[in-house]
């Protein structure tokens, strides 16, 4: 034990706790921390014997104590893990950077000795030693002149730019002429948890993080660049002589790998969301402009967390309220006006103008009008016939694996909720949840979203405190379920994620069937939403059909005919992984097929599993209805325009996956036109003909092409029937009404949405309108 060799020391007294002992002596002033006892009175015997003087402190007071009267040097007796406590405390405290700081350790083997250095100390010794061989320990430190980390050029552990060096880096970049500086970008990266980390793990975790980011952009390599880091953990990258083009798709790759990563920061497993922002160097004569610019851009990609690099625009410092973007050049008035406008504007440039158009070209000696008239009629049998396609492929859908590859893991399920709307429903969800049998771990994240507080949070509160498997995560200034989902991604333990609505309420089985799938090779599932609210209205009754329709006929059929699967935005299941690489972007109207194309352009395997029941509410009222489906129709344009002709491209997918992304990202959005077609080309046929009387309405081919095309609707409600669930297959009135109004105005009501959301995403109208939750009779289940 460290014990003094000196004749009197025995005898002499422990100092006073918190005092210098006498005047004060050659060796210094050393702060002695460590738990009142036999070892710290040791410890002080020592350290008085070698000619020190000495203080005390217990772990916890150490940084109060040093910002009062900083010590020369600082002794703690390690405990276990007493000791990397006490070094956190001394580094993250401004006073204690540049402090000597040894750590006398009782543990043996070098393992404590690395922990301890690697978190921070100068040294370490054992408890053990001579004494004489810690005084010169602590001599060659108060020897050593401490030299800030902000004044060396490169932080000696990081081996990043310190910030005032970094910025002088970048002060050379911008004093280059403009023609040979050419171009380049300023980037900042935080990370959306640094909050939550610093809360529990000390200041120090800025530094640790900073250079776990700076590993992943070495290891990414791409264009050269410098990087460096600033007191708030930022990563700062400098990436001179590069277009913008490159630059975003540089910052995109080093994002998603960060994403893809765990870290190990602070003795924990973390998993990280980096928010980058970037401006470009062009247009910036002080070297505050850019950094300015790019931390603005960071508020907003925190925001987002969707992994993507926000470049700077205006907007973000002239705007003083960051959630709202800026209002387009288009005034609200006017564009109120068109959408006001949009069915006259929808007739006018689906039949309008193709009539006046077949009408001009008879007149130039083309019969432009009877070509399309077959065009028609053969997009309505393929359309009629990939129906039929798909309903036969249903009937073999791939059955679910009978036994899991692996142990069931920790599982975790995210409700994501915007609270004001889900008021209603949202503790029946909750307990609903909490029911669920899974034989592994399993959390429920309730990530919400709302404005102003709720008298049912503290229900809620009160449920967490009850049953500590339910997470409250209220995702401040969140304005979209993408980002709550993107919030809970990160805060997550289990290997795989159940995303949900908060109306859903999955079978208590749900967790273990979806496991049978992902541990067999799949990355995502998607299960069967089903109606429980069927019994409200007629409105609500017509989607319980329409929904068997999809999820127990469409997405089967078609995942079997093309080969991959659909996320279909709620009781899906993720490889936890998978996810935090993907995210959710908010922007899009449809963030989960957006993220379903994303993710299969990885190679992602999807599968669809009709026996893996979640009960949801469905629309009462044919308004919330139109609202619905006119969000699912733009959503999905925006996800066709972004990704059809990438995917087309991509050696990914196979030519079988090539064309069914061309039959459900392209067809479906040309068909709504294409039928609208029948219109113009009557009316031209009648023209031509001389009148209504003049024209033959009994041509045997027409006939049966318009009997083939209403039977393939008949054809999808008979298998829909078929397919369904117990609760549903028993209501056949359902299914007969179904048939009746879908032949003959639903389909009809469908094709107008499309039309109409096009024609929105023209006028730049991309706005969330919500669909209201209410508690309703559910449907009795057998």
């Amino acid at each position: 034990m460290l014990t003094s060799h000196h004749p009197h020391a025995p005898d002499a007294p422990p100092a006073p706790h918190g005092t210098r002992q006498g005047v004060s002596r050659p060796g210094g002033h050393v702060l002695a921390v460590g738990i009142p006892g036999q070892r710290l009175e040791r410890l002080t015997q020592t350290l008085l014997s070698t000619g020190h003087e000495v203080s005390h402190a217990e772990p916890g007071q150490v940084s109060a104590r040093i910002q009062q009267a900083p010590p020369d040097a600082i002794v703690a007796l390690d405990d276990e893990r007493a000791g990397l406590a006490v070094v956190r405390e001394v580094r993250a405290a401004p006073a204690g950077r540049a402090l000597p700081l040894l750590v006398v350790t009782a543990r043996s083997g070098p393992a404590g000795v690395v922990d301890v250095l690697r978190h921070g100390a100068d040294d370490c010794v054992a408890e053990t030693s001579d004494p004489a061989e810690l005084s010169a320990r602590i001599e060659a430190k108060l020897r050593r002149v401490p030299v800030p980390v902000e004044s060396l050029l490169l932080d000696p552990r990081t081996g990043l730019y310190s910030s005032p060096h970094f910025l002088d880096e970048l002060d050379r970049e911008l004093g280059r002429p403009v023609a040979g500086r050419r171009a380049g970008v300023l980037a900042v990266v935080a990370v959306a948890e640094m909050s939550a980390l610093e809360a529990r793990l000390g200041q120090r975790v800025r530094r640790e993080v900073a250079e776990r980011l700076a590993g992943v952009a070495e290891r990414a390599g791409g264009p050269s660049g410098r990087l460096g880091w600033d007191d708030d953990g930022h990563l700062l990258m400098l990436l001179p002589g590069v277009d913008e083009d490159t630059a975003r798709a540089t910052l995109q790759d080093f994002a998603r790998q960060v994403a893809g990563t765990r870290f190990i920061v602070a003795d924990e497993n973390v998993r990280l969301t980096p928010a980058v922002g970037w401006a470009p160097l062009a247009g910036c004569a002080r070297r505050e402009q850019p950094v300015e610019r790019a931390k603005d851009a960071v508020a907003e990609a925190i925001r987002h967390r969707d992994l993507r690099p926000v470049l700077y625009a205006p907007w973000m410092r002239a705007q003083p309220d960051r959630h709202r973007r800026p209002r387009r050049s288009l005034g609200a008035t006017v564009k109120l006006l068109l959408n006001t406008l949009s069915p006259l504007l929808v007739l006018a440039l689906g039949v309008g103008a193709p009539f006046v158009f077949y009408q001009q070209t008879y007149a130039h000696g083309w019969d432009v009008g009877s070509v399309v008239y077959w065009v028609v009629v053969a997009g309505l049998l393929v359309s009629a016939a990939l129906i039929v396609l798909e309903c036969l492929y249903a009937l073999d859908a791939t059955p679910r694996p009978q036994r899991p590859a692996q142990p069931y893991p920790p599982a975790s399920a995210v409700i994501a909720a915007y609270l004001p709307n889900e008021a209603a429903t949202i503790v029946d969800t909750v307990e609903s949840f909490l029911q669920l049998d899974y034989p592994g771990e399993l959390e429920i994240v309730l990530a919400y979203n709302t404005p102003h507080p709720l008298p049912v949070e503290e229900t809620l509160r009160e449920i967490a405190r009850r049953d500590p498997r339910l997470v409250l995560l209220p995702v401040v200034g969140s304005t979209s379920k993408a980002q709550n989902i993107n919030a809970a991604v990160t805060r997550v333990r289990g290997e795989m994620v159940g995303i949900f609505d908060a109306d859903h309420h999955p079978a208590r089985d749900a967790f273990q069937d979806a496991w049978h799938w992902l541990s067999n090779g799949y990355d995502v599932v998607q299960g069967h939403c089903v109606i429980r609210n069927g019994d409200s209205s007629w409105v609500a009754r017509l989607v319980a059909v329409e929904f068997e329709a999809i999820y127990a006929v469409s997405h089967p059929g078609r995942t079997r005919m093309y080969g991959f699967g659909v996320f279909g935005g709620s009781n899906g299941f993720w490889r936890t992984d998978l996810l935090a690489r993907t995210r959710m972007h908010g922007s899009m109207l449809t963030e989960d097929i957006d993220s379903t194309l994303r993710a299969l352009g990885e190679g992602a395997r999807f599968a669809m599993d009709r026996t893996l029941i979640s009960r949801e509410l469905a629309p009462t009222q044919l308004g919330p209805l139109w609202n619905q489906r006119s969000r699912w129709a733009q959503g999905w344009l925006q996800v066709s325009l972004k990704h059809l002709w990438r995917a087309l491209r991509s050696p990914v997918f196979t030519a079988r996956q090539k064309l069914g992304l061309t039959v459900l990202l392209g067809w479906r959005e040309v068909q709504p036109w294409l039928t609208l077609q029948i219109l113009p080309i009557l009316l031209y046929s009648i023209w031509r003909a001389g009148g209504p009387g003049e024209l033959d309405w009994a041509v045997p081919i027409c006939v049966l092409a318009m009997l083939f095309t209403l039977s393939a609707g008949v054809v999808q409600a008979c298998f829909a029937w078929r397919l369904a669930v117990p609760e549903l297959r028993r209501r056949r009135a359902w299914f007969w009404r179904y048939l009746f109004v879908s032949t003959f105005f639903y389909s009809h009501f469908k094709n107008i949405v499309a039309r109409q959301a096009h024609l929105k995403e023209a006028l730049g109208d991309r706005q969330w309108r919500v669909t209201p939750r209410a508690a309703a009779k559910a449907v009795a289940r057998p």
